[in-house]
Order: C-alpha cells, then sequence, then structure tokens
C-alpha cells in the first residue's frame, strides 16, 4: 500500500491509502482527528478547511497524494483545552459557536487570514470568511472574534 509522509500539526505521520486520490479529510478523520468536518464535500462550504502550508484549503478536495511532503495543520494543532489559540479563546469569549458545525474551518480560515495579515479589516475578515458558510448566521460574532484575535477593538457590522 502506498505510504504518504506529512507534517501534521508539528509531527511527522505516515498516511497509508491504496488509493492517491483518498480526500485527505478521510485520512485525517481516520487517525482521529475530528474536529475537521465533513460539509459538502466539493470544496464550497469551508467546514473541512486545514492549513496546508500555511493556507486555508478544503481537505474534501485535496488528496493524501497531492499533500504529500506538505505541512498541514487541524483545528488540533492550533492550540488545545489548556492552552487555546487567540482564535480559538476569541471565538469562545465572543460567544461564536451555536451548533459549531462550521467553527473549525472558520478558525482555520482566520488563522490563515492573521498569519497573511495580522492587523485585518472588517472587510479583510469577511473576504477571507467568505467560503465558510454558517447556517446559524453568527457572521457578526466572527468577525468581531478575529478583529478581538488580532488585538483590535471594533464593533463588526458597522458599515462592512
Amino acid at each position: 500500500m502506498p505510504r504518504y509522509e506529512i507534517r501534521l500539526n508539528g509531527t511527522s505521520r505516515t498516511i497509508e491509502s491504496a488509493d492517491p486520490d483518498q480526500p485527505l479529510l478521510y485520512a485525517l478523520r481516520g487517525l482521529g482527528l475530528t474536529a475537521t468536518k465533513f460539509g459538502c464535500g466539493l470544496g464550497q462550504c469551508g467546514a473541512c478547511n486545514v492549513l496546508v502550508d500555511g493556507k486555508a484549503m478544503p481537505s474534501c478536495r485535496a488528496t493524501v497524494a497531492e499533500t504529500a511532503g506538505k505541512s498541514i495543520t487541524t483545528l488540533e494543532g492550533l492550540g488545545t483545552p489548556a492552552a487555546p489559540h487567540p482564535l480559538q479563546a476569541a471565538f469562545i469569549a465572543a460567544q461564536v459557536p451555536q451548533c459549531g458545525y462550521c467553527t473549525s474551518g472558520m478558525i482555520v480560515s482566520a488563522a490563515a487570514l492573521l498569519r497573511e495579515t495580522p492587523k485585518p479589516s472588517e472587510a479583510d475578515i469577511r473576504a477571507a470568511l467568505d467560503g465558510n458558510l454558517c447556517r446559524c448566521g453568527t457572521h457578526v460574532r466572527v468577525v468581531r472574534a478575529v478583529l478581538a484575535a488580532s488585538g483590535q477593538t471594533g464593533q463588526a457590522g458597522q458599515g462592512g
């Protein structure tokens, strides 16, 4: 069976898959990393987003073969309950999660944004998270949380 080496949440890991086109999402969930959710399966909802070499990417569309040799970060790799990533802490403080299904994809996408743009505007945040769908309608809280995690204060939804 073919083996694919990746750096997963800071640790070298091997994924064995008979199918090089196996979605990365399935491999991650098979490794017990369940924060990454299956949403649409088409790369259009953002629920399965992970960081691939620092860029947000839908793991339902990325294959194990194309991610071989790359660095993959899931929500579990950003922080822990004892030491949450600033975005995780900000999402909790802003009471963003309702059903929580989209939350890990939102946080991962926001982490990619903050890596590139440490002090994003509200418009930057909205553009970066445009591919992350939330049926609960917590987008204003999401923007507030990302602003807070970036060390900015402001009222999301006030003209952006």
